[in-house]
């Protein structure tokens, strides 16, 4: 029987391995108020990544997300969920410095685009909304800090 395993596809996520500080603001605007704060850690046991975040803005909900990738493809998906009982999959590319979330459906499309700084200790990026499916616009954007 053939493994159905690529490593090098699971060993590119040990870049998000961590815990991270993330500020978020409007396009153009300043940063909102209050901290974020991300970790990320393989489940034990198993070649999963576990997303947890927390908030300190009350809009802003905390969460949970779950990545893993397709063992031969190298496809990479995360399953969200936060504490208003939202789930969703999202679609997900991670390499060369670059890491891409895109999900279609209802209510809206969306789709999150980060660039890795070179020491790889910061993540800059944007989340975009499509309300029709087709127009997009930057929600916000995002950056994490690699917590030292």
């Amino acid at each position: 029987m053939e493994e159905s395993i690529n490593r090098a596809a699971r060993e590119r996520l040990q870049a998000l391995v961590g815990e991270w500080t993330f500020e978020a603001g409007p396009p153009g605007g300043p940063a909102w108020p209050g901290e974020g704060r991300v970790t990320f850690e393989w489940l034990d046991g198993v070649p999963l990544l576990i997303e947890r975040w927390q908030v300190d803005v009350p809009e802003a909900p905390d969460g949970v997300a779950v990545i893993g990738c397709d063992g031969m493809s190298a496809s990479y998906y995360q399953l969200y969920t936060d504490e208003r009982d939202v789930q969703r999959v999202y679609e997900m590319s991670f390499g060369d410095g670059v890491w891409k979330l895109w999900r279609e459906g209802e209510p809206f499309s969306q789709r999150f685009t980060g660039t890795f700084s070179k020491d790889g200790d910061t993540i800059s990026g944007r989340w975009e909304v499509a309300e029709d499916g087709e127009t997009w616009k930057t929600d916000f954007g995002m950056t994490y800090t690699r917590v030292n």
